[in-house]
């Protein structure tokens, strides 16, 4: 039996507002001329736990929707802002000392990604961190919250899985309702009420190979 721990891509291994300020800049004109300056304004009150909205992607497609933009353009939009990822107009920080990290779980558990984001620019992104190869699955378009269970299903054929993500609804749920761990990260972390198995401001502050230790000797 292998445990395995499941990684969400956007605001739990990548942080930092680039991408969604890049989703925001290929918005922007089918928009008001002060589009990008109210985004901005709300990822600050998001930062600060202040924001109703889910996260960063969420807060551009609202604002867009009371433009009257519709969901075509914003589809449009968010491929082409994918396609920037990494580069000067998309910067994409990673989360302090992600390489060893995860190479402190390979070969104890198995490493999975999970996103919904298409593979285009992701992958790329790993391979400029070092950390693509760590990962025993990669998983793009994955369709959360519904498009999870699956994932989850299958790891739990083999061990007990631990699924990490900074959006509840979308990254945990699913894999809270199939009995499975999880650890909430981000800006929501410390104010969420969900009741979660662990929680903390980024991966670096979770006990992940104590985790991967108490399921190798309980199992």
């Amino acid at each position: 039996m292998t445990p395995s721990i499941v990684f969400d891509f956007d605001g739990t291994l990548a942080i930092g507002h680039g991408p969604v300020l890049a989703y925001a800049l290929c918005v922007a004109p089918e928009g008001s001329k002060d589009f990008l300056e109210r985004v901005r304004r709300e990822l600050r009150r998001y930062d600060d736990g202040q924001s109703i909205y889910r996260d960063g992607y969420d807060i551009v497609a609202k604002l867009a929707s009371e433009l009257g933009i519709d969901d075509g353009t914003m589809s449009i939009a968010y491929g082409e802002s994918r396609k920037l990822l990494g580069s000067d107009l998309a910067p994409v920080e990673h989360v302090r000392g992600i390489k060893d990290i995860l190479s402190s779980l390979k070969g104890h558990a198995r490493l999975v990604l999970a996103t919904n984001a298409p593979e285009n620019g992701v992958h790329d992104v790993l391979r400029q961190w070092g950390v693509a190869d760590l990962f025993d699955q990669l998983h793009f378009v994955v369709g959360k919250p519904a498009g999870l269970i699956s994932i989850i299903s299958d790891l739990q054929l083999d061990g007990p899985v631990l699924a990490v993500g900074d959006i509840y609804e979308f990254d945990l749920s699913p894999a809270a309702q199939l009995g499975a761990d999880t650890a909430l990260v981000g800006a929501t972390a410390t104010i969420s009420e969900a009741k979660v198995s662990m929680r903390g401001d980024s991966i670096a502050d979770l006990p992940l190979l104590a985790w991967v230790s108490s399921r190798v000797s309980s199992s």
